[in-house]
């Protein structure tokens, strides 16, 4: 087989694998779309989402004996490295970098910068390291480029807001009647749905909060939550306060595949993503995708992707969650409105478009990256 002219080595500690389909699917997205473009892409990455001591460090292990065997056995051979999250995979990027002088990309989604580069000093400090040792500096959001430029003092000409996009082919509308047939869900209800994983700083508690005001409202209302679970002892406290509480109406899904989350974006009346931070939020976006009206705190990305767009509410807050969701419960030409200007946000984001920004980036010009 003849090797390409030229490779590419994505390393991240986000991807699908046999344990979770969903893990990182977005970064594996991108991947399939550099591919599809003739360019050779090889990816080392982590595929099992689960926690726990045991599992992390036995993932991260193994994750780090393929890349320094790539780095032993292929090293020279890349022409670029793109790390996803700053900490650890720019680490391992900034190895390829030093030794071999490979062009170096670095991907920053949000919980690397406002989570991992304050639990201490060090990561602080690697996080700053690494960032300023970086070719380019790609950020999935507005506040999370500004963070990177203002604290970690990042040369604002080397950085870029580039969300990961939306497949428009996998999250495009459908008749709401006719998504909800699909579903086996009945016509006459209002659904609220949340996608993403199952823990409390996605707002969940919150969400359940102000669902069960609502309820005592609007008798028609429906809530699904969709997921994979991260935590299992917030997961049965979750559980308990659901049954504590005697809400009805509220149902708990394991994680899907995109094309089966696109169906019930498409079904839902409302999405709804009170998360307590959040680099871009790519989830309302596929939402928007599919022309259904979101509700989102006003924190990250969401700021900027809901302004004009959807329902901005205060983060950590049921009441403000309570009347965002009320607003778009009753009124029926505002949800319409929002249905419009998401569809606009869902067409400027639209996941062809932002790779050709990334091929850009990459110096991609004429069938080469340059």
């Amino acid at each position: 087989m003849k090797r390409k002219s030229k490779r590419i080595l994505v390393l991240s500690n986000m991807y699908p694998g046999k344990v979770s389909s969903t893990f990182g699917i977005f970064v594996e997205n991108q991947v399939e779309g550099i591919r599809k473009r003739g360019i050779y892409v090889d990816v080392l990455a982590v595929q099992d989402p689960r926690m726990g001591k045991y599992f992390v460090i036995k993932k991260y292990l193994k994750w780090s004996i393929r890349i320094l065997y790539s780095f032993l056995t292929k090293g020279r051979s890349y022409d670029l490295i793109h790390a996803h999250y700053v900490f650890p995979s720019g680490m391992f990027a900034l190895l390829f970098k030093k030794w071999f002088g490979t062009k170096m990309i670095v991907t920053a989604h949000g919980g690397d910068i406002d989570k991992m580069s304050k639990k201490s000093r060090f990561f602080f400090n690697k996080t700053k390291q690494i960032l300023n040792n970086a070719d380019f500096v790609i950020a999935v959001g507005e506040n999370l480029r500004k963070d990177i430029t203002d604290t970690f003092r990042v040369d604002a000409d080397k950085t870029a807001v580039i969300n990961m996009g939306v497949n428009r082919e996998v999250f495009q509308p459908i008749d709401k009647m006719r998504a909800k047939e699909l579903l086996g869900r009945s016509s006459s209800k209002f659904y609220l749905l949340y996608v993403g994983n199952l823990i409390k700083q996605k707002g969940l508690l919150e969400l359940i909060d102000a669902f069960r005001h609502l309820r005592q409202k609007y008798s028609d209302l429906e809530l699904h939550l969709i997921g994979p679970v991260k935590n299992e002892v917030f997961l049965s406290q979750l559980k308990q306060k659901i049954a504590d509480e005697n809400i009805e109406d509220l149902y708990i899904h394991p994680a899907k595949g995109q094309k089966e989350i696109a169906k019930w974006m498409a079904a839902s009346d409302v999405f709804v993503l009170p998360s307590h931070i959040e680099g871009f939020g790519l989830v309302a976006l596929e939402a928007m995708s599919c022309h259904t009206p979101v509700v989102g705190s006003d924190v990250g990305g969401l700021s900027y992707l809901l302004k004009d767009s959807g329902i901005l509410i205060s983060p950590k807050d049921s009441s403000s969650l309570y009347k965002g969701l009320e607003k778009l419960i009753v009124n029926e030409g505002l949800r319409m409105t929002l249905i419009k200007q998401g569809e606009k946000k869902a067409q400027e984001n639209d996941q062809e478009l932002l790779l050709d920004r990334l091929m850009e980036i990459y110096g991609h010009k004429g069938g080469k990256i340059t």
